[in-house]
């Protein structure tokens, strides 16, 4: 099973192909360290345009890093919360725009909870409770995992 993850919760644009949940086939990022260092911080709307911009070429590289085509995606996987609302929605946007096309599923991700496990990816066998910090931006927290 092929998915196709795209995330846009604050400044980067990212979208990446995951197979049978483990294999990282492509992760394609586009930055806007460069654009938000005039201002000293991220500026939400200057960020969500530049997500717009940016979308589809990204999601477009994914695939073809991947070797894949559209048919080929099972599912579509989305950060849909915690974020800047603006940039959300232009992922999410895009996401259940090709989920409905493709109609495939759509998986709704919380993106704070996506760093967490993203430790099993390293680690399968990872054994319960862990303690982890996630440092994401403003969102940097403890949590304990049971």
């Amino acid at each position: 099973m092929n998915i196709l993850g795209i995330e846009t919760s604050c400044d980067e644009t990212s979208a990446a192909v995951v197979r049978d949940g483990r294999e990282v086939l492509s992760n394609i990022i586009a930055s806007q360290i460069d654009l938000h260092a005039k201002t000293g911080g991220v500026v939400p709307e200057v960020a969500s345009r530049r997500h717009v911009e940016q979308i589809n070429g990204v999601i477009a590289e994914a695939l073809g890093e991947a070797g894949l085509a559209f048919p080929d995606v099972h599912a579509v996987a989305v950060a849909n919360r915690p974020g800047l609302l603006g940039a959300l929605l232009v992922g999410v946007s895009a996401a259940k725009a090709l989920a409905y096309a493709l109609r495939v599923p759509l998986i709704a991700v919380h993106h704070i909870e996506a760093h967490i496990y993203a430790n099993w990816l390293v680690d399968p066998d990872i054994k319960f409770p862990v303690v982890c910090l996630v440092a994401s931006g403003g969102h940097s927290e403890i949590f304990l995992v049971r």
